[in-house]
């Protein structure tokens, strides 16, 4: 039987994927393993002095030890790593998409060109002409982002099941994404369109 000194509240002993079970801490010797509150300064000091304590009563047996933030920071490492590799496959997503959309947008505008120097001639301003450029992509990105917006909650819903204490998806996080793609895919075609709406008409026209 045991005598009741104290209760705390509910705490985080494991991982987030694992409810708070029930704990009971007894006051009582270890052979094999003692808990030792440091107040700061020199780690280093600190272990060696407890080193050298450990060694006049245990001199065959060698020390190991850990802290205890380092510990519970084990318990989210794969879920670090995890992070760390879909930022870098992102980041490099993100920088093959904008070069592919740098050339197409480069491509599209030598093959407007003629088009656009008519429409220009005609009375076209160069910022109807660059609306002209732009509008086909903001419609395939729109495009893209209803599709993409489903999938990456579904996938996130689906990661975060795994987690008995979670946080909620809100709608900003899909709105705040999707206004950051549609600005550096402007940011990308920016230059082209733009070199395209302020060319020289006479240029592309002088072959016809």
């Amino acid at each position: 039987n045991f005598r009741v000194i104290g209760v705390v509240e509910n705490f985080h002993f494991e991982s987030m994927k694992e409810k708070v079970d029930p704990l009971a801490f007894t006051l009582g010797n270890s052979n094999d393993m003692v808990a030792i509150k440091l107040r700061g300064g020199d780690i280093k000091q600190h272990i060696a002095d407890i080193t050298g304590t450990w060694k006049r009563f245990a001199p065959n047996l060698a020390m190991r030890y850990d802290f205890l933030d380092e510990s519970f920071a084990a318990m989210y490492a794969d879920v670090q790593r995890t992070g760390y590799i879909f930022t870098g496959f992102s980041v490099l997503a993100v920088i093959v998409a904008c070069l592919g959309l740098f050339a197409l947008a480069a491509y599209m505008a030598e093959q407007r060109s003629k088009e656009l120097s008519i429409r220009k001639v005609l009375g076209a301003s160069a910022a109807g002409l660059f609306g002209i450029l732009t509008g086909n992509f903001m419609k395939l990105i729109g495009i893209s982002l209803l599709i993409a917006i489903p999938l990456a909650w579904w996938l996130m819903q689906r990661w975060l099941e795994d987690f008995v204490y979670r946080i909620n998806i809100t709608w900003d996080v899909f709105v705040w994404a999707g206004i950051s793609i549609i600005l550096i895919a402007l940011a990308t075609i920016c230059y082209q369109a733009i070199k395209a709406a302020v060319a020289n008409p006479v240029r592309s026209l002088r072959s016809e």
